[in-house]
C-alpha cells in the first residue's frame, strides 16, 4: 500500500512540475501555437515510465505540432524533473494526446443543436 501512495504522490509532483515548466521554460515555437493542459499523469509502479496525457486546443495542425514538440522535449523535461524532484531515477516521459475534452465538446455541441431543433 505504501508503494501505491508513493506512485500517486510522485505522479502529482510530476504533473505540477511539468505544468510549471510548460508555462515558463519551454520556448519551442510548436508549443506556443496551441494551448496545452496536462490532464493526467500515470506513473508505473517501478517509477521507470510516466505517461503524460495532454489536452491540446487549437487548429489540428498546431495540435499535431505541439504533440511532436512535447515528444522532442521529453529528454529535456526529464532532466529538469530529475533536478527538481531529486529522485534517484526520474521516469521516462511518454506524451499522449487526451482527446476526451474534444469528444465532450462535440457531444455538447450536438446536444445544443438537438435542443435548438426541438419543436416548442
Amino acid at each position: 500500500m505504501a508503494q501505491g501512495r508513493r506512485v500517486t504522490r510522485v505522479a502529482a509532483l510530476i504533473k505540477r512540475e511539468l505544468a510549471q515548466m510548460l508555462s515558463s521554460q519551454l520556448r519551442d515555437g510548436r508549443l506556443t501555437r496551441s494551448i496545452i493542459s496536462i490532464t493526467a499523469v500515470n506513473v508505473s509502479g517501478d517509477l521507470q515510465n510516466c505517461k503524460v496525457f495532454v489536452s491540446l486546443y487549437g487548429e489540428e495542425a498546431d495540435q499535431e505540432a505541439a504533440l511532436h514538440g512535447l515528444k522532442a522535449a521529453s529528454g529535456f523535461l526529464r532532466s529538469q524533473l530529475s533536478r527538481r524532484l531529486e529522485l534517484r531515477r526520474c521516469p521516462k516521459l511518454w506524451f499522449h494526446q487526451d482527446k476526451s475534452m474534444n469528444a465532450a465538446t462535440t457531444v455538447l455541441g450536438l446536444l445544443e443543436r438537438l435542443q435548438d431543433e426541438k419543436p416548442s
